[in-house]
C-alpha cells in the first residue's frame, strides 16, 4: 500500500527528530560523562598537610617551610635567603596545588616529552607533607593556543612506556615565576615612621 506523501513526510520528520534527540541527549551525555572522567585533581592532599615546598624556575630556586613557631607568618623563606614569606602569594599557589584539576590527560611515549618541554620543564614544584611524602608538579610549555600548560605529576618514567601528560592551567606559571623580592613578607614602612613633631609657637614679646 503507498502511503500519502503527506504522512511519509511526517514519518522522516519524525524519524529526523528521533535521530536528533538521540545524539543530543543519549550520545551528548555519554560525551559529557567522558569529559567529566577526564577532568581529574590533580592532588589529593589538603594544604595543612604540606610542610615544605620548592619551587625552581629558570631564574630562582625557593625553598619555603611552614612556620612552626607562630601563624604569622605562615610561611618562611629559607633559601636563598632566611625571611618571612609573603603569606599571601604562597597562599595563592598552595591553592592551586591543592585545588588544580588537569583539564585533559594525554597518554604520549616517555621519549615524545621533548615535544612538550617537559625533558627540560620550565618550572618543577618538590611538595613534601607532614607526613615525609614527596609529590612533585613538573610544567612544560603552554599548548597550541596559550589556554594550558603540560604538566606531569610525581613523574618516575621509563623508556619504554608511555606516561601521562596533563593539561593544568597557566595559573601555575603565573603563581611561581615571580622574582625574589615579590616573595618576600612586605616592609610596614608605617612602623618605621617617625613621631610626627609639631613646633612649639615662639613666645612673643608683650610691651
Amino acid at each position: 500500500m503507498k502511503l500519502p506523501r503527506t504522512t511519509l513526510i511526517l514519518i522522516l520528520l519524525a524519524l529526523g527528530l528521533g535521530g536528533f534527540v538521540y545524539f543530543s541527549e543519549i550520545q551528548g551525555a555519554t560525551v559529557r560523562e567522558e569529559n567529566k572522567e577526564q577532568k581529574q585533581q590533580i592532588f589529593s592532599f589538603r594544604e595543612d598537610d604540606v610542610q615544605s615546598l620548592t619551587v625552581k624556575t629558570k631564574k630562582l630556586t625557593l625553598n619555603l617551610e611552614r612556620n612552626r613557631e607562630s601563624s604569622n607568618p605562615k610561611w618562611l623563606i629559607k633559601s636563598p635567603i632566611s625571611e618571612p614569606a609573603n603569606d599571601a602569594i604562597v597562599s595563592y599557589l598552595m591553592d592551586l596545588l591543592v585545588k588544580g584539576n588537569s583539564e585533559r590527560t594525554l597518554s604520549t611515549p616517555a621519549k615524545d616529552l621533548t615535544e612538550f618541554a617537559l625533558d627540560q620543564p620550565q618550572v618543577t614544584i618538590n611538595i613534601t607533607l607532614k607526613n615525609r611524602q614527596n609529590h612533585q608538579l613538573i610544567l612544560g610549555k603552554s599548548n597550541f593556543n596559550g589556554s594550558f600548560l603540560y604538566a606531569l605529576t610525581d613523574s618516575a618514567t621509563k623508556p619504554n612506556e608511555n606516561i601521562n601528560v596533563l593539561l593544568v592551567s597557566t595559573d601555575f606559571a603565573n603563581a611561581v615565576n615571580r622574582e625574589l623580592s615579590e616573595w618576600k613578607q612586605p616592609v610596614d614602612n608605617s612602623q618605621k615612621l617617625p613621631p610626627l613633631i609639631i613646633p612649639k609657637p615662639s613666645p612673643t614679646n608683650s610691651k
